[in-house]
Parts: C-alpha cells; structure tokens; sequence
C-alpha cells in the first residue's frame, strides 16, 4: 500500500483548480480565512487501511489525492499545511513529494506541519470569524454508518486555538459551484461512462456462461483497469433473482438461478470521476411476467428522460415521475392506490441524484435544474414476493433545450 504518492495524471491542469479556488473566495465574499482539510485515512484491520478517497470539495480547490493535508486562503495567500511525518511514516510509504503537490494545484507555498501551523494559530487567535465546511455527524442511523473524522478534527482544532471563533460554513458554496460540470469535468464523466459501457457490453454478451454473481464482478474489476479506469467508483452491486430487491445488495456471492434476472449496478471511476450505470439482463428467455415489470421500468424512465429540461425542480419531477410509476404499478397489479406509501414498497428510491467527483455529487436541490448538470436517471421496481428486481440506470446532461444521454450506447433491453 502506498500511502504518499505523487499525484495520478488525469486530465486536470492546475489552472483548473486555481481557477475553482478564485470562485470560492468570489462566492464567499468575506474576509476571514478559509481553512479545509484533506479527509483522513480509514483505519481497515490492524495496519492496513481502506483505499483512500479525497474529500471531493478539497480535491476540487487543489487536485490533491492525499489525506491529512490542510489548505489556507486568506487575503492574497494561499498555502498548504503538511501532516507530521515520522521516520517510519516515510520508510513504509514514502515521503511526500512537495514538487509534485505544487505543479499538481498550482500552491507555490507548502510548509511542514510545525511552521504552518505556527502561521495559522497566530492568524486564527487574531480573527473572529473562519470559514471552512461544518463536519457531518459521526454516525449516520440512516445508512449505517461511521463519517470521515477529519473535518471534526479540524473544527474542534480551530476551536481550541480560539474557543471564541465562529465557524461559519460553505457548503452552500460548494454545492453552487459543483452543481454545474465544467468541460473538463464532463470529459471526465464520458470517459467513465465510456470504460463502463463497454464492460457491461460483454457480460451481456456472455451472461449465460456465468455461473456465480462473483465471476461478473470480477470480470468487470478486469475490464474497468483494463481499459484505463482506476477501479470501481464504488462497490459494484451484481444482484440475481431476490438478492435484487436489496437495494444496496453487495455480497456478490450468490449461484446465479437458470432463470433469474441479474440487476447490475456498477462505474467506473476514471480521472477520479464517477459513471454510474444500471442494467437488468435475464439469464435465459426471460418470463412474461419478467418482460412486463423491465417494459414497466423502461417506461418510467422514458417519461423520466421527458421531464428533465433547464428550470426544472428536482421535487417537482421526483413527484411527477413517482405518480407515473404508480400508474405503472397499480397495471402490474402490484397496488391498488396510487398513494405514497403504497408506491414505496416497489420503488423505494428517489429517481435521480447528481453524478460527479462523488457517485452521489455534491449539488443544491433546491435549485432549478441548469445547462451543465450531470444526473442519473433510475427507476426501479423491486417485488421480494415474487423475487424479481429491476433497475435501468442513465447518466443524463442537461442541455440548453433538454438532455443528452450519456449512457445511450448501451442497450436497455433484458
């Protein structure tokens, strides 16, 4: 494992980042110093530790894909602040390459965890306000799980410094100025698309010769390196017969039924953005009740790709589409009101989230929709009674006069 490395060549200048840190401090406007951290390493057993993921607002200011490392703005300066580094820190991964940190982000200024934090403290006793992103909860009931410490870390360190100090927050900023991709972001998105859509085309092609959920799994890891990805965006989800009514199912250990279908929900991560894509295939010739609940998804999603246009609000269209598939269900004779919570029980998911640096971007969704913004498009209908799951996932542009499909090369049909 390496755990300081130069960082990976993608298709990112520096000017890229030095031009998102300038339109921060236009967003923000203030005059106090902007203090953000690099998330932490995720301890995974004993000495080994999970494969690190850069908060995506710190990678968006500086381009930089290792963690523990803050970064100031204040005034006209702007510096970076390095972890403290052990002997043995260095001896087991390596030093951390200052040269390549600064042509990376375009921050000439990079000082060693001793003398930048002197420079700061002393900023900090001095001001009554610092702007940096308020930490998430440390644990979220809703998911399940445990949050990345470091911006907790970093807020309780500033407040230590100067227990009088207001925190005050940009994400608001961070979710105007992430919410529409830049050209070389959208570049980004197309190539994942790209590495996934091709490795999707040929577990269609060969689905039969698969016998375990697994095998798919690894054929897709294989193919998402060989064709130039750095590995899976997330943690792919290879779902046959009942296991696809799991929304989130991840084992990917199952036998795959001689008659089941296989919900693939995978991506690519490439330049460190995301694809995010799913298909439903059927193993053998599909059942007629089969065929009708995919042609159900298909036309959900088809009046989904409809509605999506600039001025948009995502809780409106969420609402729309949610009525349509109740239609949708109420003819499957899966309900018999098309009423909220009775939809739920078969389509228990939103049908859209913005695409990005993260599979789940950063994005405002109180905002009307805008030229440039990148989405997926998953409906789903999801029966444990009768063990048939199916998701058909898109990744959508938004353009001046509606959509352009991403994912459009890669065909829907079972």
């Amino acid at each position: 494992m390496v755990y300081y490395h130069s960082a990976m060549k993608d298709n990112f200048s520096e000017a890229f980042f030095q031009d998102n840190r300038k339109r921060l401090r236009a967003l923000f406007q203030g005059t106090a110093p902007i203090v953000l951290t690099a998330n932490g390493q995720l301890q995974k057993s004993t000495d080994s530790t999970y494969r690190f993921k850069q908060d995506g607002n710190f990678w968006y200011l500086t381009g930089i894909d290792l963690p523990d490392i803050i970064l100031v703005l204040d005034k006209d300066k702007e510096y970076l602040i390095l972890p403290e580094e052990s002997q043995a820190k260095q001896d087991f991964y390596g030093a951390i390459d200052r040269g390549a940190l600064s042509q990376r982000s375009g921050i000439e200024t990079i000082l060693d965890a001793k003398r930048g934090w002197k420079q700061l403290t002393n900023r900090l006793e001095r001001v009554k306000h610092v702007a940096t992103i308020a930490p998430p909860a440390a644990y979220l009931d809703t998911f399940g799980y445990y949050t990345n410490p470091a911006r907790a870390v970093l807020n309780q360190t500033i407040k230590d410094i100067n227990p009088s100090i207001e925190l005050l927050d940009l994400r608001q900023q961070f979710a105007l100025m992430r919410t529409v991709k830049q050209p070389e972001e959208i570049s980004a998105i197309k190539d994942a698309i790209r590495i996934t859509s091709e490795a999707l085309l040929d577990i269609r092609k060969d689905i039969k010769d698969y016998k375990y959920e697994y095998e798919i799994e690894a054929t897709l890891s294989h193919r998402f390196r060989n064709k130039g990805a750095r590995g899976h965006a997330f943690d792919p989800i290879v779902a046959s017969g009942k296991n696809a009514c799991v929304i989130h199912y991840e084992h990917n250990q199952s036998l795959i039924p001689k008659k089941a279908l296989v919900l693939l929900d995978v991506g690519a991560e490439s330049s460190q953005y995301a694809a995010d894509i799913s298909r439903t295939y059927a193993v053998s010739e599909p059942t007629k009740r089969q065929q009708q609940i995919h042609e159900a998804v298909i036309e959900v999603q088809d009046y989904a790709f409809g509605l999506l246009k600039p001025g948009v609000m995502l809780a409106e269209y969420e609402k729309q589409v949610t009525h349509f598939m109740g239609e949708k269900l109420r003819s499957l004779g899966l309900i018999k009101n098309v009423e909220d919570d009775e939809i739920r029980k078969y389509f228990p998911h939103a049908t859209s989230h913005f695409l990005g640096y993260d599979v789940h971007d950063v994005g405002d969704y109180s905002r009307p929709l805008e030229a440039g913004v990148v989405m997926t498009v998953e409906p789903g209908i999801y029966i444990p009674e009768e063990g048939i799951g199916v998701r058909i996932e898109d990744d959508v542009l938004i353009t001046t006069t509606g959509i352009e499909i991403l994912t459009e090369q890669l065909p829907r049909d079972l």
